[in-house]
């Protein structure tokens, strides 16, 4: 019965980071404008990039070993991130 409960509780919160991402990028735009969902898509894309990257981050100040990697692997990711949504928005 618990596990039960932490696996709805697992999905539940993986489901509430896609609609936050979706509803961040834009998600009615498209509908409004009739425009593709190719740029929500990747913009959701991009966001779980960038979220990535703070999770690297995060465990890189929790990590003993490792510290190094995760340090400059959490930037590069956020790096990344921050040049497509860069792309995204046609300012490069």
């Amino acid at each position: 019965m618990n596990s039960s409960l932490s696996k709805r509780g697992s999905v539940f919160k993986y489901f509430y980071l896609v609609v936050f991402f979706a509803l961040l990028a834009g998600f009615f735009n498209p509908l409004i404008t009739d425009g593709s969902f190719i740029v929500v898509i990747f913009g959701v894309l991009v966001l779980f990039l960038g979220l990535a990257g703070g999770v690297l981050l995060y465990k890189s100040t929790t990590s003993e070993k490792r510290r190094e990697i995760y340090f400059v692997g959490g930037f590069a990711l956020i790096a990344i991130s921050l040049t497509l949504i860069f792309q995204i928005t046609g300012r490069v």
